[in-house]
């Protein structure tokens, strides 16, 4: 069982880094908060990513209303859409996972 998880794992970073999501050339807004998440950065991308394969284009760590009121905020692009997906830092929980309006597409 452990060896297909590793297998299936390595896949998924195979497939993402094949979508330019593993190169992370862009810097996490908010990171000054990373102490206080319970969740890691990868751990949250990997979350959203599930809720809304694409490409992450932009994410962020902010305080805002809802769950903890702790959230990682990624926009993920796919399909010639984007989606904003909110995970809470501490829970994991998929908290917004919507389109985003077709002029923040830019």
């Amino acid at each position: 069982m452990k060896k297909n998880i590793r297998r299936i794992f390595a896949l998924l970073l195979i497939t993402l880094s094949g979508y330019g999501y593993a190169d992370s050339s862009y810097t996490l807004k908010g990171s000054q908060y990373l102490n206080e998440a319970s969740l890691k950065l990868e751990q949250a991308r990997a979350v959203a990513q599930k809720a809304y394969p694409g490409v992450i284009v932009e994410e962020a760590l902010e305080h805002k209303l809802g769950g903890s009121g702790l959230r990682y905020s990624f926009d993920i692009r796919a399909h010639h859409m984007t989606h904003e997906v909110a995970v809470d830092a501490k829970t994991g929980q998929v908290l917004e996972n919507v389109r985003e309006p077709e002029n923040d597409n830019d």
